[in-house]
């Protein structure tokens, strides 16, 4: 814990680069938050080779303009607009089957509104209020201390912030768009860096009642020291498999899975090396105002 401000240090050369791009560029929205169409078309011809690249050249040659392709499965592409009618849909397919010499199956044609939009973008702001108002008072309420829920939500932030911070920067040079996936893997995120952080925190309230004279900081030195291969190998399973999928699962799902591996990683940081610095910080904090 000697080192604690060098974590510290550690964790502001990441986030403050991701906290000024979300200053500066935001996020950038998928349709799922501002509104738009997808359309899904599949080609059965095993003989022609169509890439996402000739699809989106052949929807914006008829004018639309395309946000995105994505290879949803063999032959299949999910193409996203901004909203289009069921005949602009039609005039596509019609120009898809003139290209590729085939008429594309539709599987899905949906159409979100931007009032759908924004009440998404309000849930997922209410679902991570509520998550962190939960969070921090079962924590507090399970350590006797309210200190551990307020470094354990810190830590959480932390990680927020991260994730957030990360998009943000691959919005705005990648063009990638955060949609509902991003969310689900936000909240994922959330719960599993107070888990990392519950075990660390377990095991100094163990420390505590053993060792009553020992000094705070060197409990958790021991309390880390302890944890901290329980720790590594948990989150080790978890990024291997996430490795796996970001490689070998598709484009669908690629941001959403590279998503849930920038979390898993600074959420595995953050329990050893920000949410028990903190609690040190705080505990040294409250021997001066004592002294």
């Amino acid at each position: 814990m000697r080192y604690k401000w060098l974590y510290f240090l550690l964790s502001a050369v990441v986030l403050i680069p991701g906290i000024f791009s979300l200053v500066l560029f935001g996020l950038r929205p998928s349709i799922d938050f501002t509104g738009g169409s997808l359309l899904e078309l599949k080609f059965s011809n095993q003989q022609t080779v169509i890439s996402d690249q000739q699809v989106k050249e052949v929807a914006e040659e008829k004018g639309f303009a395309v946000s995105s392709v994505q290879v949803s499965g063999e032959k299949t592409f999910l193409l996203r607009f901004k909203p289009i009618t069921k005949d602009d849909a039609s005039t596509i397919k019609a120009a898809m089957a003139e290209k590729f010499a085939e008429m594309p199956e539709e599987l899905r044609f949906e159409t979100v509104g931007p009032i759908l939009g924004q009440e998404l973008l309000i849930k997922t702001a209410v679902a991570i209020v509520l998550a962190a108002g939960f969070i921090l008072g079962y924590v507090a309420w399970a350590f006797k201390n309210a200190k551990f829920g307020i470094c354990a939500i810190l830590a959480m932030f932390h990680d927020s912030l991260v994730l957030l911070g990360s998009f943000s920067l691959l919005g705005h040079f990648l063009g990638v768009e955060v949609d509902t996936l991003f969310v689900t893997a936000m909240l994922t995120i959330l719960s599993f860096s107070v888990h990392d952080t519950v075990v660390v925190y377990d095991r100094i309230r163990e420390s505590q009642k053993r060792f009553p004279q020992t000094l705070f900081s060197d409990l958790v030195n021991k309390a880390v020291t302890e944890t901290l291969s329980r720790s590594l190998n948990n989150s080790l399973t978890i990024i291997f498999m996430l490795v796996a999928l970001l490689f070998l699962g598709g484009t669908t799902i690629k941001w959403f899975v590279f998503a849930l591996l920038i979390g898993t990683i600074s959420g595995t940081y953050s329990s050893t090396f920000t949410a028990a610095p903190l609690l040190v910080l705080w505990s040294q904090i409250e021997e001066r105002r004592k002294k």
